[in-house]
């Protein structure tokens, strides 16, 4: 940076670098997430667990199957959870913005669980379009209608945080997903126990598939977006740089980032280059301007760095 031309201000935490009031807030929803995530891994751990046993006793490979999946789940579950208590810890020498980037990798993960468990889906309903089995059909329609109750309902646990976190929508995704499944099972079971043609249950199995790879791919796409520093998703970055162009003072805006620091909070830094003004001033200040940018856009941590002229003539700017 050529400090020849740079005028830096110096501005003292809390205006150079505006963190928003969004803490407090987050605090009192970590119990919230964190009850909803115990809640919904003793629920279904219970149930796989009972799914496994009766498919067992009643020798069903598309309910085992259906437990496998949800043992997946579960695993799933205590990652998005992990990560979430990791996102939560303080700031260190060493990790000074913290664990919260764990977030994105638990998002990764669970999206990579979702396709390996369809694959292992596929692979099982195309073994038995080959080989169709009797299966009993009354019994297995009344565990995985159980199951569409566990599976929704703790669901319904993360579906308001989940607009918001990455993470929490794949722990979302998983539960809704298990419960898509389990109506398939159902449905498969009473068209099986209608006609008799035990290659339903195979045909239901490869359209789940389709729907989960399907719903999947957002949530793989999104996370590998976040770690890549993209833009996160529904910010709108023309936006940002038009409010910050058209604050009084600003003649130029360049080297402006914005990027996800998890999957729940975002930050921006950009170089503005106000030759006559400050953001000292009160109609501009240094908090008014992180407050704007975190109503409008979403974006919770704000560095601004302050330029009596250009120097994007002798260094790169993007």
């Amino acid at each position: 940076m050529n400090t020849g031309q740079e005028h830096l201000e110096q501005a003292h935490e809390g205006h150079g670098h505006h963190h928003g009031h969004h803490h407090d807030l987050m605090s009192a929803g970590l119990r919230q997430v964190n009850l909803s995530f115990l809640i919904a891994v003793a629920a279904n751990l219970l149930f796989t667990l009972f799914e496994a046993v009766y498919a067992l006793v009643i020798d069903s490979m598309s309910l085992l199957g259906d437990a496998g999946h949800n043992l997946s789940d579960v695993l799933g579950l205590l990652l998005a959870w992990g990560a979430a208590y990791l996102a939560s810890r303080k700031t260190s020498n060493l990790y000074s913005y913290g664990f919260r980037r764990t977030t994105i990798l638990a998002a990764i993960i669970n999206a990579l669980f979702l396709v390996f468990a369809s694959a292992l889906i596929a692979f099982e309903s195309i073994e038995r379009f080959l080989a169709p089995v009797a299966v009993k059909e009354t019994d297995i329609m009344i565990v995985a209608g159980i199951g569409i109750l566990v599976n929704m309902g703790t669901a319904l646990l993360f579906m308001k945080g989940s607009k918001t976190d990455l993470n929490l929508r794949g722990a979302f995704l998983h539960l809704a997903y298990d419960a898509l499944i389990s109506a398939g099972v159902v449905v498969g079971a009473l068209v099986m126990l209608l006609t008799g043609y035990y290659i339903i249950d195979a045909v239901m199995g490869l359209l789940i598939v389709v729907v989960i790879l399907a719903g999947t791919w957002g949530l793989l796409r999104d996370s590998m977006n976040l770690i890549l520093d993209a833009v996160p998703r529904g910010i709108d970055r023309d936006g940002v740089e038009k409010y910050l162009s058209g604050i009084e003072g600003v003649t130029e805006v360049h080297d402006l980032h914005i990027w996800g620091l998890s999957t729940n909070e975002n930050s921006l830094t950009a170089h503005l280059v106000m030759p006559g003004k400050t953001l000292w001033d009160k109609e501009a200040g240094y908090t008014s301007v992180g407050e704007y940018l975190r109503q409008h856009f979403n974006i919770h941590h704000v560095t601004l760095q302050i330029e009596r002229e250009s120097d994007c003539l002798n260094t790169h700017c993007d």
